[in-house]
């Protein structure tokens, strides 16, 4: 079982969704865990609406500040817009992931965001379950 820690900003956004869809794809053979830099308070109400639209509920989740510890219990870490202010810990692979903020964006922009997480982490996915998480 590998774990991935998805990590942005505020991890009110693109983290939070990139666990839960990691979490649906993997069926419970992999752990996501998700954190920011700078935490917001909830969860984005639009991130919330377009997961919804897929039957998975992130309104309760609330986000999580990164800290050294978190990264060092990941196999593979994530990052999404939270530059140098993700901690470096050696022997973990680091994926960036160039997406935009969703928050405050229209719902079409939010699903299109949503829709290229989603297809980035059944490939991640697909890659650890190929046993590339030797490499990891």
């Amino acid at each position: 079982m590998a774990t991935a820690l998805f990590v942005c900003l505020h991890n009110a956004g693109r983290s939070q969704m990139s666990a839960a869809l990691f979490a649906q794809a993997a069926r419970g053979r992999h752990l996501a865990l998700s954190a920011g830099t700078a935490p917001g308070e909830q969860v984005h109400p639009e991130v919330v609406t377009v997961m919804r639209e897929l039957g998975i509920d992130v309104a309760d989740r609330t986000p999580t500040r990164l800290t050294t510890e978190l990264a060092e219990q990941a196999d593979v870490v994530v990052t999404m817009g939270c530059g140098d202010r993700c901690p470096f810990v050696p022997g973990k692979r680091y994926i960036d992931w160039d997406l935009p903020d969703p928050k405050g964006r229209p719902l079409a922009e939010v699903r299109a965001i949503r829709d290229d997480i989603a297809a980035r982490v059944r490939a991640l996915v697909e890659q650890i379950d190929q046993g590339e998480n030797d490499r990891l």
